[in-house]
């Protein structure tokens, strides 16, 4: 029989994947807050292993990163940044390869999900602006944010678990120098798959470009001074090992210090703060706490080590990752198989191949990446036709097996 937390932790993923169905429409943050509570009360993990078992240096960056893509929101900065980028291009189809590369280097820096958040509004806009397929734009940017955020550590949460708890001497500079190259190619085919399923949308010119909107000048200077700030400080934190090898510097610590100009400068401080994506920060908190419950059991040590899953095969990782990502999706799948590899010898390729493989399966469901069902939530607030489990899957089932393609060659190449 499985032990009580296990069985806990696959019927919160279970809910979550029918919550859609569910006469009370519960949210994802309550579903797992609820699996969290039920492991507590039930004796399944005391309260002072519960406190432990949160990785603070996930939450305090993810709070930082949070907050500098909540000021970039309410000063209208990324639609700034979107006009500047759409300068001089008058047709669907340089707009749509200038949109999806920028999506998805915007992704190396501003975490996935609030990406989703501020995009999602923005894409919709242009949808209306020029007569577009609103889908197209909202495909468009979930792939390209699943794919653009593979490169980077702080690109989204499983990244940011592997950075900070992996054991990579400089995770900047190993996740840039091994996985940049096969993501750009990847980027190009998430092109190259929206132009042959909207091509209808493509040929067609682009007259006017938006118009300038209402923002807050003040905010938007020190949106953007904590911006540059953070890309000087993730320089800096990749450079540390190597100028001063003795020097310990976490990546907890970038982001918040990133966020000083806004919190000490900015008006507008308290309204940033409060309307961050707090939920997702307690959503993470009581993830951490239902998957340790879980792991303490036993169970994923003795299915792993019956099944020959050897974190030294970074193929075997990338797809273990894919398919296991699916069921109990990628941050948690991440956070088990850490645990696991913890156990057993591994390398930086391994860890690099988790990555990779945890982080485009989002690509093949809707529910692969909170970001995913992000961008349909705020489609369907805003009364745009939704995006369908099937339909994401008819597309996302040949994009994952194309972006895998890709990576699998540099695995099997070893230039990963």
């Amino acid at each position: 029989m499985l032990p009580l937390s296990v069985i806990v932790l696959f019927a919160v993923f279970l809910v979550i994947a029918i919550r859609k169905i569910l006469w009370f429409k519960p949210r994802i943050w309550q579903i797992m807050l609820f699996g969290a509570v039920a492991v507590l009360v039930s004796g399944q993990i005391s309260a002072q292993q519960a406190i432990l078992s949160i990785n603070y240096e996930v939450i305090i960056t993810l709070f930082g990163l949070f907050v500098i893509g909540e000021a970039i929101d309410r000063s209208d900065y990324l639609s700034k940044i979107f006009r500047s980028a759409m300068n001089g291009i008058k047709s669907v189809d340089r707009m749509m390869i200038v949109l999806i590369f920028s999506i998805g280097m915007l992704s190396m820096v501003l975490m996935n999900d609030m990406l989703a958040i501020i995009g999602t509004p923005l894409l919709l806009k242009i949808s209306k602006k020029y007569n577009l397929n609103p889908k197209m734009l909202l495909y468009s940017l979930a792939f390209s944010i699943t794919v653009g955020s593979v490169t980077s550590p702080i690109g989204n949460p499983q990244n940011l678990l592997i950075a900070a708890t992996g054991g990579l001497k400089s995770p900047f500079i190993a996740f840039f120098a091994h996985l940049f190259i096969p993501t750009m190619i990847n980027l190009l085919v998430v092109y190259l798959f929206v132009r042959l399923i909207f091509g209808e949308e493509f040929g067609k010119e682009i007259k006017d470009h938006l118009q300038e909107q209402a923002s807050d000048p003040e905010l938007e200077r020190f949106a953007k001074i904590s911006l540059a700030l953070l890309v000087l400080l993730i320089i800096g934190y990749s450079a540390a090992p190597y100028v001063i090898p003795n020097l310990k510097v976490g990546l907890w610590e970038v982001a918040p210090i990133a966020i000083l100009p806004i919190l000490l400068f900015s008006k507008r401080r308290v309204e940033v703060v409060k309307n961050i994506d707090w939920s997702t920060l307690l959503f993470f908190a009581s993830l951490f706490i239902v998957v340790q419950s879980a792991w303490d059991t036993g169970f994923f040590q003795r299915v792993v080590a019956g099944a020959g899953l050897a974190p030294s095969n970074p193929i075997n990782i990338f797809a273990t990752g894919i398919v296991l990502s699916q069921f109990i999706s990628n941050v948690p799948f991440v956070a088990l198989y850490l645990n696991i590899m913890k156990s057993l010898p591994f390398n930086s390729l391994s860890l690099l191949a988790l990555a990779a493989g945890s982080t485009i399966a989002g690509n093949l469901t809707m529910l692969g990446a909170a970001s995913n069902v992000i961008i349909v939530n705020g489609a369907e607030k805003r009364h745009e036709e939704g995006i369908t489990f099937f339909g994401f899957l008819k597309i996302g089932i040949f994009m994952t097996l194309a972006n895998a393609a890709v990576y699998l060659f540099f695995l099997h190449f070893n230039i990963l």
